[in-house]
């Protein structure tokens, strides 16, 4: 067969060309190499459709291959799928376009036996780590994994693929049970998505950076698949109970939900339903990228029983189920296994201690017998998994790279986020020139009693927390109203407040005490460390904590420590007569 073409397809049948004809001067339109191959990426949802653009990358183009990509019809969870591959610019054509043209191999992240109707040899690999979920909308039965069925796997009695990579031996002995035809079909390849996910590791603090885990905080990350079995399906507000119960100092917390949701309950509507928990600090990871780095930048997961908490586990994260979904999984799938074994999180106890003692008994050979059963040979993942592609075309005189393929760091994560929290609830003490305190977001309707005092922004809107806030701070440096203005003007309207912040520049603010005392406040730095920002809200609150002994051994002048978990600051406060703006 000559090359194929590289136009997309056109409706009049002037454009048609003939199956194994080449069109005339076609190669004269060529800059490069003309293509000796071509490979057809199937899609079938955007889970399946972001793990099949990772794997077609093992392709080269420098080898003499052409890629196009298709959207195999019929899924309940296909919308945004079309969108997701334009932004890519990929080649796509229409399924009916693709089940015209020949192709040298078509390789999917999910089968069905409407993939028969593709003129090329079928390779299916897995969208997630390995097959575990019994859905029997798809298999037919309620014995055989999605993706191992014989629903799936047969039609008419012939095996529609001709390669089926799975990520362990044990998926080929349980094949050999629901689909034993299959069975001489598959090979283990691994886990080319995990392979690339231990390459990021060395990116942990770049990741880590992106999602807010910086100045002492760490990240939690919440991971939940979809179905009613699925950890938001059991507990819809355990994002906001996360997010409004951890110190907002101590912890950033995001949020990774499967592809399926938010293609059956849409973007806008994914984003509304969680739109309190983003206003208190949640982070949410799009669909399409960003779980893997936060994967790698994560220390504790809460999750379930979804391929991107498994992969949390082998990365050895600390991890704590709050859903199981024992009841749509296959009992001898490693999953179930996972969901039998993996520590819990009681959703309605204690979270901020649970995730803390869970951290001081964490040890990852626990559940490695489990993660070992699903996930082989990943470091030679990606160089077996393109050796099968490649031997499909060797006929067209394509040869396997001499070089393994060298996995790259997984993108930077790009979380959908709001402005930071405007209103805390803050609690905390102090000995001897260091304030220990926590602060956790106030989310209207969800906030019920006060643990300590409110701290508030001026940007708050809630009616009655300015009023009741014993701090208020101003976060903005660049200002229209003067920050000496602006503290005399807010110790009039609000009477109830003790401390008023107004930030100066990034470690620098105005601090007025009730009374009317005035400092500037600034970060100290170590030597040979940067200068850390200065939170007027932490500034304020920290204030405030110190104030409430009218027996302190010591004045403000003398300098604060302010401490929230592992982390410090320390402040050093001046009389305004020494320069306030300069």
């Amino acid at each position: 067969m000559s090359s194929v073409p590289s136009l997309l397809s056109r409706s009049s049948a002037r454009f048609r060309v003939r199956r194994g004809a080449a069109r005339p001067g076609h190669d004269r339109w060529n800059t490069l190499d003309a293509p000796r191959a071509a490979v057809l990426g199937v899609a079938r949802t955007l889970t399946s459709a972001t793990r099949l653009v990772d794997v077609m990358h093992l392709l080269r183009p420098e080898d003499g291959i052409d890629k196009f990509f298709t959207v195999n019809p019929g899924s309940a969870f296909a919308d945004g799928l079309d969108a997701y591959l334009a932004r890519l610019g990929v080649r796509v054509l229409s399924w009916k376009e693709a089940t015209r043209r020949h192709f040298d191999l078509a390789v999917s992240c999910s089968v069905h036996p409407t993939m028969r109707r593709l003129d090329a040899p079928l390779m299916v690999l897995p969208h997630g780590a390995g097959y575990n979920r019994l859905v029997t909308e798809s298999t037919g039965d309620a014995l055989s994994p999605a993706g191992l069925s014989r629903q799936e796997l047969m039609w008419r009695g012939k095996v529609v693929p001709e390669a089926i990579g799975v990520s362990h031996q044990a998926q080929i002995d349980r094949l050999s049970e629901t689909c034993p035809e299959a069975a001489p079909y598959a090979l283990v390849v691994g886990d080319w998505c995990f392979q690339r996910i231990t390459v990021s590791m060395s990116h942990r603090d770049r990741y880590r950076s992106r999602l807010g885990a910086v100045d002492g905080r760490r990240l939690v990350v919440i991971h939940s698949t979809w179905s009613g079995h699925s950890l938001l399906g059991r507990h819809p507000e355990l994002p906001l109970r996360l997010v409004t119960s951890l110190p907002a100092d101590e912890f950033a917390v995001a949020a990774v939900f499967h592809p399926n949701v938010w293609a059956r309950h849409t973007r806008p509507g994914v984003l509304e339903r969680f739109g309190a928990a983003m206003d208190a600090g949640l982070m949410i990871i799009p669909p399409e990228e960003g779980w893997r780095a936060a994967v790698v930048a994560s220390d504790w997961v809460v999750g379930d029983h979804g391929s991107t908490t498994f992969y949390s586990a082998a990365a050895d994260r600390v991890t704590l189920l709050a859903a199981t979904g024992l009841d749509e999984l296959d009992p001898a799938s490693p999953a179930a296994a996972f969901g039998q074994e993996a520590p819990r999180l009681d959703p309605d106890g204690d979270v901020y201690a649970q995730l803390l003692a869970a951290a001081r008994v964490h040890d990852p050979a626990e559940l490695r017998p489990v993660v070992d059963r699903q996930l082989a040979s990943v470091d030679t993942s990606g160089e077996v998994t393109r050796a099968r592609m490649y031997a499909f075309l060797a006929e067209r005189g394509v040869e396997v790279p001499d070089a393994a393929p060298q996995p790259v760091p997984v993108p930077d994560p790009e979380p959908v986020r709001r402005s930071a929290a405007t209103a805390y609830d803050v609690t905390g003490s102090h000995a001897e020139g260091t304030v220990d305190l926590q602060r956790r977001p106030l989310v209207a309707g969800h906030h019920t009693e006060a643990l300590g005092f409110y701290a508030v922004t001026a940007e708050e809107n809630h009616p009655h927390w300015p009023h009741a806030a014993e701090v208020l701070a101003r976060t903005v440096a660049d200002a229209e109203v003067a920050a000496l203005d602006w503290v005399a003007d807010a110790a009039v309207r609000y009477e109830n407040l003790n401390v008023l912040v107004a930030r100066l520049d990034e470690s620098r603010c105005l601090v007025r005490l009730r009374g009317g005392r005035q400092l500037e406040a600034r970060a100290e730095r170590s030597w040979g460390a940067r200068r850390p920002p200065l939170d007027p809200v932490l500034l304020g609150s920290a204030v405030n904590l110190w104030m409430t002994d009218a027996e302190r051994a010591k004045d403000l002048t003398d300098g604060l420590t302010l401490r929230t978990g592992q982390w410090q600051i320390r402040v050093a406060f001046t009389e305004p007569s020494g320069g306030l703006c300069g």
